[in-house]
């Protein structure tokens, strides 16, 4: 079975440089993305987040689908939690009205922030949570044929595929009870990623939308001619993460030589454990670990995650992974 690959982009903004940077080179890995033959550029939503260009999601969104031409362009996702189904309805409705056919809408069910940055949202991100399932199907309502009295303008007829997004038990609940697509936060949460991709293809449901399971699994790519340089590259988002941990998140540090051996053996371990699905070293390794993670998971597609310090070295791990799927990962 041949597996499409995809890439999920949170506009990194490394230190010394800025947002606008940032944008820009999102659009340059998006353009080379398209052109290696990768089938989705997807985007995150997440505030309050020094590292993060990626906030205002829809806007980037169109910003890459007007200046591609035929990639999948998408959210992974939008925190429905932070927004009203119409307003989500409309933005989406009307990137599907600009770019026919091209467009995915992944949900959240996270704030995708902090306590006090999700008030500033001014949504009751709790009780928003518990409404979770009654607003997809708000949304999928103004994405469709509802004659409601409350029309999304654009929106309404034009069936946005909808994924639900999630690292949980819950989410895969969910998606399989509404016949959609699933795609799992394996890149950073991988601790019940078995259980809920089995939950998920057990309890499955046919809809409109979707005919069979369809599961996409996150894996981070550091991909480089040696291996020792892919470890180095890696130490960027391996300081990220300890930073989250520590709750002082900032901009993507460049990269630290030995730095696994600056850590206490418990931070190692919680490293190891965070990003346990990554795909790292030469050409060879990555492909070996990527087909072991399809043959594991049973995925039917694969979106890689790169968080590198160094622009045209992020383009070159990319790169590798786009030689992978020229070869087919099956």
């Amino acid at each position: 079975m041949d597996i499409p690959l995809s890439i999920l982009d949170l506009a990194p903004i490394t230190q010394g440089s800025d947002a606008g940077q940032a944008l820009a080179n999102t659009l340059d890995l998006a353009q080379h993305a398209e052109k290696w033959g990768y089938h989705r550029f997807w985007l995150a939503e997440h505030h309050n987040m020094p590292g993060i260009a990626s906030a205002a999601t829809s806007v980037v969104m169109t910003h890459v689908a007007g200046n591609t031409r035929t990639i999948r362009v998408g959210s992974g996702g939008i925190m429905l939690p932070n927004h009203s189904p119409l307003v989500i309805a409309e933005q989406f409705g009307t990137m599907a009205s600009l770019f026919p056919g091209r467009i995915d809408l992944g949900l959240g069910r996270a704030p995708g922030t902090d306590p006090l940055t999700s008030r500033a949202l001014r949504r009751d991100v709790h009780a928003a949570a518990e409404r979770f399932p009654e607003d997809i199907e708000e949304l999928q309502e103004y994405l469709g044929t509802s004659s409601g009295r409350i029309q999304a303008v654009p929106g309404q007829g034009t069936n946005v595929p909808i994924w639900l997004l999630g690292s949980s038990l819950f989410s895969a609940r969910l998606a399989a009870l509404k016949g959609l697509p699933y795609a799992f936060a394996s890149h950073f949460a991988p601790g019940q990623m078995m259980d809920a991709l089995n939950l998920y293809r057990v309890h499955f449901r046919p809809s409109d939308q979707l005919k069979a399971p369809r599961v996409m699994v996150a894996v981070n790519l550091y991909a480089s001619d040696t291996e020792e340089e892919a470890r180095l590259l890696f130490s960027s988002v391996q300081q990220l993460f300890v930073a989250l941990r520590f709750g002082t998140p900032g901009k993507l540090a460049p990269p630290i030589v030995d730095y696994e051996r600056q850590l206490h053996p418990m931070q190692r371990a919680t490293l190891d454990a965070a990003l346990h699905y990554t795909a790292l070293g030469t050409p060879s390794q990555v492909r070996s670990k990527l087909q072991s993670i399809v043959e594991e998971t049973r995925a039917d597609e694969l979106i890689l995650v790169s968080h590198i310090f160094d622009h045209q070295k992020r383009l070159k791990s990319y790169e590798i992974g786009a030689e992978i799927l020229k070869a087919r990962v099956s």
